[in-house]
């Protein structure tokens, strides 16, 4: 058994290179999801004054950032990616304490923000412009991306550290400048985060971090100096978001909610689909799909993250479990059948954390909530459907479009849903979840602003402003 001991601190802001105390009243605990006895940290909320000075810090940093050649850039982030690798185990377990992944999926986590980190580090060396023809003689025109300025990144607890990583990298990489307000669910791993960036020696007031609630948010949209928000996170607060940078044209990109359907076709591998469905989708259709997804859920075994043999850990919060909670409840209501889970499981030390068991509904029909709405849980619906024509109008009538997922050896129903299936994201006997950080990721209708994408090199359009600059030589 794998154990994790760390003392109780109140975190603090990072503003202009310094850690300084937040100046707000309000305090937070931060207890270990799958044992709510044991304190993480405490975090001071900040205030819109210790929101001010951030912002300021970043402004007062922007000028000399961006004139520094993009190569020179990228050096800091092999830095910041080599000690994310280096202290692996370490930021693993903080993961697992204060959010409630296991181990093995935290480690990964890890490793997966350093690749991207290093991967905009090399993005340093491959900022180009581009000369277009003139109509005239002795006239040079050339294409040339500049930084935006500040950039304000809000990120949610369900990836506290790839989220962060693959906004904040390709921002400072673009020679932009940035203040982080991350989810008051996971401060400490954003804290760590930080630590790392401090320790790379990227110049003061490149990177700060605002430790306090989502309140402040508003304001600092509206802060002259802030030229472009990324957020990740529900459409309640995005639509916000929008609605408030919309008031000056600020630039926004937009990352919200998800509901991935995984189409499991007739001719379908069973044991792999079945697979696919228990890593991360919502399966759809087959009795013999269905049994075996039932079988393989009530083997998941449930615990403390950093417990051996643990697959599954808690929710990151008691609001996130009662939701899913709720959700699980309407279903029934509904008419849904609760085929395994459905509930709160019982071992010991259960009703310290925030667990739910695995949860597997049948007889979905699209109209019912279940079906519409994104679960933050381990919830997977059921939906049979007769065809592959049904089974792309399923996947189609919902609002979200992040990312979807087909089981099939056949070659009509794989490009049928690789150009029908409204979503950034289509995969063929693969999981609806995860993405490789060298290929852009986005989705469609109410999942993403859509105008730009986040991940790959396309992310760097973001952050950037295209000049078209005229030289005439004559």
């Amino acid at each position: 058994m794998m154990t994790v001991t760390s003392e109780v601190k109140v975190l603090k802001n990072y503003i202009n290179g310094e850690w300084v105390e937040t100046s707000g009243t309000d305090m937070l605990e931060i207890r270990n999801p799958a044992n709510t006895d044991e304190l993480v940290v405490k975090v001071q909320q900040s205030n819109a004054e210790d929101a001010q000075a951030a912002i300021e810090a970043a402004e007062k940093a922007f000028p000399e950032w961006s004139k520094t050649p993009s190569p020179a850039r990228g050096e800091y982030l092999f830095k910041i990616a080599a000690i994310m690798e280096a202290e692996a185990d370490e930021i693993a377990r903080i993961i697992v304490q204060e959010e409630g992944k296991t181990y093995a999926d935290a480690f990964k986590e890890v490793n997966y923000a350093a690749g991207i980190v290093k991967f905009y580090a090399g993005e340093g060396r491959r900022m180009t412009g581009r000369i277009v023809e003139s109509d005239m003689p002795g006239v040079q025109i050339e294409l040339h991306k500049e930084a935006l300025g500040v950039v304000l990144v809000v990120t949610p607890w369900n990836f506290p550290l790839s989220i962060p990583a693959w906004k904040i990298a390709p921002a400072i990489l673009s020679g932009n400048t940035v203040v982080l307000k991350a989810s008051s669910e996971t401060p400490l791993t954003a804290q760590k985060f930080i630590e790392i960036v401090e320790r790379a020696g990227v110049p003061a007031g490149v990177v700060n971090q605002l430790v306090g609630p989502g309140r402040l948010v508003t304001d600092m949209i509206n802060h002259p100096a802030v030229k472009a928000i990324t957020f990740t996170g529900s459409n309640r607060v995005g639509n916000l978001i929008y609605k408030e940078a919309a008031k000056d044209m600020k630039r926004v990109l937009l990352e919200m909610g998800g509901k991935n359907p995984l189409l499991v076709m007739e001719d379908a591998d069973v044991d792999a689909a079945v697979q696919l469905a228990v890593a991360g989708g919502y399966g759809q259709t087959g009795q013999e799909f269905t049994d075996k997804l039932v079988e393989a859920s009530k083997k998941i075994k449930i615990g403390n993250g950093m417990d051996e043999g643990v697959t599954m850990g808690p929710q990151v919060s008691d609001g996130e479990r009662q939701s899913t909670l709720d959700l699980i409840k309407k279903a029934k209501a509904e008419g849904g059948e609760i085929l395994t889970g459905g509930g709160i499981p019982e071992f010991d030390g259960s009703d310290k954390g925030y667990f739910v068991e695995p949860t597997v509904i049948g007889g979905v029909k699209t109209e019912m909530t279940i079906a519409q709405e994104e679960v933050f849980g381990p919830v997977i619906s059921i939906i049979e459907i007769e065809s592959i024509d049904e089974a792309i109008e399923v996947a189609n009538d919902v609002a979200f479009g992040l990312s979807a997922a087909i089981c099939t050896r056949n070659l009509t129903y794989m490009n049928r849903a690789l150009n029908e299936i409204q979503a950034g994201i289509v995969k063929v006997n693969m999981t609806t979840t995860g993405t490789f950080f060298q290929a852009p990721f986005g989705g469609y209708k109410q999942s993403s602003t859509g105008t730009y994408k986040e991940l790959g090199s396309e992310a760097v359009d973001f952050y950037c402003q295209n000049k078209t600059r005229y030289i005439n030589s004559n």
